[in-house]
């Protein structure tokens, strides 16, 4: 029996939100405990960019409705510009780069263009 998209949606945001450095890691950098160069929060960041990047590479064929509800660019925005990551970083730049993979082809076959 195959996984739905709704599964897979909630199993994909429960795994995202398990290592997701916003919640814990920002507090901190507001805090004074952490800059946003640390070498740590740098690697933690990047780790769970590419297993975010991975959620759109090994997905099943999943809808664009499904797909905007995953959609990393408000939280990329929110560690651009606490200075976590920069726009031009190569990880950022290949999860921006996976997600709009994936959302062109669920364009392509649901037969809409864009």
């Amino acid at each position: 029996m195959s996984e739905s998209s709704e599964q897979y949606l909630r199993r994909t945001i429960e795994t995202l939100s398990q290592s997701d450095p916003i919640v814990k890691l920002l507090q901190e950098i507001k805090l004074g405990r952490m800059r946003p160069t640390d070498a740590g929060l740098r690697a933690i960041t990047e780790a769970w960019l590419g297993t975010y990047r991975k959620v759109f590479e090994n997905a099943p064929l999943l809808d664009q409705g499904v797909l905007m509800r995953l959609d990393p660019s408000p939280r990329l925005d929110v560690l651009i510009a606490a200075g976590v990551v920069s726009a031009d970083n190569p990880v950022v730049m290949a999860l921006h780069a996976s997600f709009q993979k994936a959302l062109t082809d669920a364009r392509h076959r649901s037969g809409v263009s864009g």
